[in-house]
Formats: structure tokens, C-alpha cells, sequence
């Protein structure tokens, strides 16, 4: 991202938001064969790969991790309920809580997702240290963006 005038700063090429966004087109992309095997969308994987670290949180939890409104994610999480793969209930402690849990179909979804990960490293043509230093770099941005909010 060389600048070398004023005008270069409004060439397309040289802005951090878009080598993000389409860095972030293409690795949807990549994941999309892999997911439409398991009958899921990108979003819907992100939601199971939290549920699948902890089971029987709340939508809001789920919220959190994902960095997604509650609007956003009750209908991705009601179409996983619909395939069978997760249950909705209501918390009895906090009705305006829902719980949600995998079902037996959503745990044994994840050992046939097991292979994803090691798929997309390949696709990436980085090797694994270098994958983990570009997240966390990724990650630490996300932090400075959200901090400056």
C-alpha cells in the first residue's frame, strides 16, 4: 500500500478496508464446497464451530463471539434448529434467555467438519505459523477499529 501522492490515498488498491473485504470474499469462497458437503452456510459454521467449543450458551453468547446482533443470528440459528442440529429452549431462570444446545446431529457434524481446517491451510499456501501470526495480527486490528468506535 504505497502512497505516493494525495491522490493515491483514494486508489482502491491502497485501502487496508478492501484487501480485507476481499481477502475476505475469496476465503468464503474456498470454504463454500467444503460447507455445501455439511448442508451449511459460512455464517452457520461460524455458529457451530462456537457451539462446538461450548455447548448450552446463550444467543447472546453466541453474539459476542461472533461479533452479531441478536436479529441477525436468531434467524441462522433457527434454520440450524430447522436442519436438526441445534435446540432452542428458553432459559427457565430468564425467559427472555434462549439456551441453545446441539442436538446428537449437531455433535456428530463436527467430526465430518474436522477436515476443513487442514483444507483451507492448503488453500492458503501459508504454512500454519504463518497463518497463526496473520490472525493475530488480524485479531489485534480488530481491537485498535473497535477500541477507536
Amino acid at each position: 500500500m504505497e502512497t505516493n501522492t494525495a491522490n493515491d490515498a483514494l486508489l482502491l488498491d491502497n485501502q487496508l478496508c478492501f484487501a480485507l473485504h476481499s481477502a475476505s470474499l475469496a476465503m468464503t469462497k474456498v470454504y463454500k464446497p467444503h460447507l455445501d458437503r455439511l448442508g451449511l452456510t459460512y455464517p452457520q459454521y461460524l455458529a457451530l464451530l462456537v457451539l462446538w467449543e461450548r455447548d448450552g450458551i446463550t444467543v447472546s453468547e453466541i453474539g459476542e463471539r461472533l461479533f452479531l446482533d441478536s436479529g441477525t443470528l436468531t434467524p441462522l440459528l433457527k434454520r440450524l434448529e430447522a436442519q436438526g442440529l441445534v435446540d432452542r429452549t428458553r432459559d427457565p431462570q430468564d425467559e427472555r434467555r434462549v439456551v441453545i444446545r446441539l442436538t446428537a446431529q449437531g455433535r456428530a457434524l463436527r467430526q465430518q467438519a474436522a477436515g476443513i481446517p487442514g483444507c483451507i491451510l492448503g488453500a492458503s499456501g501459508c504454512d500454519v505459523d504463518e497463518i497463526v501470526a496473520l490472525a493475530e495480527r488480524i485479531k489485534l486490528l480488530r481491537r485498535q477499529l473497535a477500541s477507536a468506535i
